[in-house]
């Protein structure tokens, strides 16, 4: 997990001009995922931003919670109230996933948070923080706590019976439901609507760092390729073009550890979507749809 925290008068204004959700639109106790670009518009880390009464936290990418904190440091000016706190040290997480998810708050006695908004539960310097998502759009709920109560957590996980899911069972989930990830999907080669980030996206928020990028991108129809599942007649290794009648269309960037036939890949917009058959090597594939991913283009509504 990485935790940033933000405190100050201009933390929600600071965090709206840094990223491309719409921050200020929030109220206390509201979340939502964001996206951090650069003035290229190229995608940095998906990110949620969890919003408190004196504060604001912001839920990273482990291995990008360095970089993050300097790019944002680098914005900050001295007229500025606003702080950055690290607290990927001293905070911690998990995700309770599947359909009986809620009934086990219940049975910890834990609130339950509703569509957007957050639950905490403890006292005010070691609460729980309860989202009402996953990050795969499974059902479920992300909890992030203090490590001082992660023994207590530990506890009620083990007298629950649940099932610990490893690192190579979330990364099969990820790539099912077609979470972009850093490193792979997440680059700078890409942008967020090419990622199918739209859900993390703004089109009425105003000026941020690459607002004009990504909202010409949308205007004109400009996304050139798109992320998509991907289902392969055998496995292959990551980072094998796919090919149609000879001609390059796109790039697989992820593969299951568990069902190496399962897989995430960029195509070319113009090549098509979704059921189109692609050569990977030696490979036959087919574009598939994805839970977590959208390409629809927004429209302002008419007046």
């Amino acid at each position: 997990l990485g935790l940033i925290k933000l405190t100050g008068a201009d933390r929600a204004r600071f965090l709206h001009n840094q990223s491309t959700n719409d921050i200020q639109g929030l109220g206390v106790g509201q979340f939502c995922e964001t996206v951090f670009v650069p003035s290229t518009g190229r995608t940095l880390d998906l990110a949620t931003a969890l919003i408190l009464d004196q504060a604001m936290l912001l839920q990273v990418s482990a291995q990008r919670r360095d970089f993050l904190l300097g790019w944002m440091d680098r914005y900050l000016f001295p007229m500025d109230n606003v702080q950055l706190h690290d607290l990927s040290s001293t905070h911690t997480g998990c995700y309770l996933v599947g359909p009986d998810a809620q009934a086990q708050l219940g049975q910890w006695g834990l609130p339950v948070p509703s569509a957007l908004q957050i639950a905490t539960e403890g006292p005010s310097d070691t609460p729980l923080y309860i989202l009402p998502q996953t990050g795969l759009d499974l059902p479920g709920y992300t909890i992030i706590f203090s490590t001082s109560r992660q023994a207590q957590i530990q506890e009620w996980l083990e007298k629950a019976g649940l099932q610990v899911i490893g690192e190579d069972l979330w990364e099969h989930l990820r790539i099912q439901q077609g979470r972009p990830a850093p490193d792979t999907e997440l680059t700078e080669d890409y942008n967020p609507l090419e990622a199918g980030l739209w859900r993390a996206v703004s089109f009425n928020k105003g000026c941020y760092i690459g607002q004009e990028t990504i909202a010409r991108l949308n205007t004109y129809q400009g996304v050139k390729q798109r992320l998509w599942g991907l289902r392969l007649a055998e496995p292959i290794t990551a980072g094998i073009p796919l090919m149609v009648a000879g001609a390059k269309v796109g790039l697989v960037t992820s593969l299951s550890p568990l069902d190496p036939c399962l897989g995430l890949a960029y195509v070319r917009t113009k090549a098509g979507g979704q059921d189109l058959m692609v050569q990977a090597g030696e490979c036959k594939g087919r574009i598939t749809a994805v839970p977590y991913l959208s390409h629809a283009y927004y429209r302002p509504p008419s007046v």
